[in-house]
């Protein structure tokens, strides 16, 4: 069972989308997306989000993901973070902030 410390370990933070692409070694509909999280860098994820989005109206948004994941790779793309979002019958709804913060922010 997962400890408190299990959680510290890995951490949540917030990111913006600087580019979106359709993931085309992905077994199943994914995007390759690069993210900004202010000090970490720009980290990478493939996430399953092509039922709601469009590749191009994800640039810029603010996005939650859970960071400190050895990265894997899905695909032939390497994904560093986590994109957090609600699981719907019409697919995942990305989780976001409803005020502007920085890249990197901290969720606590």
């Amino acid at each position: 069972m997962p400890t408190i410390d299990d959680w510290t370990a890995l951490g949540v933070r917030i990111g913006r989308i600087v580019r979106a692409e359709p993931n085309q070694g992905s077994r199943e509909p994914a995007y390759s997306l690069w993210i900004d999280f202010g000090d970490l860098g720009e980290l990478q994820s493939s996430a399953k989000i092509t039922d709601r989005y469009a590749a191009d109206e994800l640039v810029g948004k603010a996005v939650v993901a859970v960071t400190g994941f050895e990265p894997k790779r899905i695909g032939g793309f390497r994904s560093d973070v986590l994109v957090v979002g609600a699981v719907t019958s019409d697919g995942v709804v990305l989780i976001e902030p409803d005020q502007d913060v920085d890249p990197g922010t901290v969720v606590a």
